[in-house]
């Protein structure tokens, strides 16, 4: 085995947390450019909205539930509505047990619920879910820049047979069509967009990492616990040559890679309810009915031209149209406007010459 021997003690240990906490963070990005959207339609679309932060205060109880549960404290009562969550232990257990139920109520909500899609993936992909170091580099598996290579190697996989799945996805088959469903849910409501009836408590990247450096400064020796138990780990998978230490943030990585594909799926969905917004009178519909005729009208067309592209190009079809509907229906709408504002500022023109 190569490599430094401080590389291995001291900092191979940190590569894969330190990928886990990037893709983490590219998630709260993407939460808060996806919070920006919803508040452009919110004026319009509350009901869609109020939904949303629904799905988000749902997912947010589950995991306190769940830390409940895994610390064994119990729960005597769940409360849930639109507005806010809730959930009583049935015993109060300070220190240790406290600290994680917390941990499951801050940061459960970003991989938690994506943990339920990858297990429909395990159903879905073929493969994906494989863990793998380049043959050249085995030498340096337990090196630092190992470590990083291994964990985006596997990332990379799992991601293109992710993608490759979503790109000839079948939405006419009830067990695609409905893990979709699931992605734009969990898209939709990673996280709430306020808590409390008068939206005081808005829920923003900010107000995520407060809790989480509130977490982390309240009990530090906890953290400290924790990744002493990471090196440990990390240690016996490199005297045993195992891949457990890396495999285990591997799966939190592809936790990630589901949470930013919903969330990119869903800001295409919110983008285009408000590009048709902007559309006038009934024909803000066409958008809406162009998805669904487009697609089963392409997939009745390779019913008599057979092709091993039909799921892909019939989405293809699908999102292209429309996009060129809406676009050229708000195009046609703005420079309707435009000549109207140009016909108005002409006569308003000569109206003051006549005066003169």
């Amino acid at each position: 085995m190569n490599g430094s021997p401080v590389d291995i003690v001291v900092f191979a240990p940190l590569a894969p947390i330190l990928c886990v906490i990037l893709f983490w963070f590219i998630q709260l990005l993407f939460i808060e450019s996806q919070r920006y959207l919803l508040d452009k339609i919110r004026p319009k679309h509350k009901p869609l909205c109020r939904f949303t932060n629904f799905l988000g205060i749902l997912f947010q109880t589950i995991c306190h539930a769940l830390g409940y549960t895994v610390t064994k404290s119990g729960i005597s009562d769940i409360y849930l509505s639109i507005n806010y969550g809730r959930v009583a232990p049935k015993k109060e257990r300070k220190g240790i047990f406290e600290w994680i139920a917390n941990a499951f109520l801050f940061i459960g909500p970003f991989f938690i619920p994506a943990g339920l899609l990858l297990i429909c993936l395990f159903f879905l992909l073929n493969n994906g879910f494989e863990i793998t170091t380049p043959s050249e580099l085995l030498k340096v598996k337990y090196t630092f820049g190992g470590q990083m290579i291994t964990f985006g190697t596997s990332l990379y996989l799992f991601s293109k047979n992710l993608y490759g799945f979503l790109l000839n996805i079948d939405l006419l088959h009830p067990g695609h069509f409905g893990f979709l469903l699931l992605m734009i849910f969990l898209g939709m409501g990673i996280r709430p967009s306020y808590i409390g009836e008068q939206k005081i408590d808005r829920v923003d990247m900010m107000y995520d990492l407060r809790n989480i450096w509130s977490l982390i400064k309240h009990k530090p020796m906890y953290v400290v616990i924790l990744f002493s138990i990471a090196y440990i780990f990390f240690y016996i998978s490199l005297l045993l040559t195992k891949d457990w230490y890396i495999s285990l943030f591997i799966i939190f990585g592809w936790l990630s890679i589901i949470s930013i594909s919903s969330l990119m799926i869903t800001h295409f969905i919110i983008l285009l309810i408000k590009n048709v917004d902007e559309i006038p009178d009934n024909k803000k519909y066409l958008p809406y009915i162009t998805l669904p005729a487009s697609y089963i009208s392409m997939r009745i067309l390779f019913l008599y031209i057979p092709t091993s592209f039909k799921y892909s190009i019939s989405l293809l079809v699908m999102i292209c149209s429309t996009i060129v509907v809406t676009l050229f229906l708000n195009n046609k709408f703005k420079t309707r406007e435009k000549i109207k504002l140009l016909k108005k500022t002409k006569n308003t023109g000569e109206e003051k010459r006549d005066e003169q």
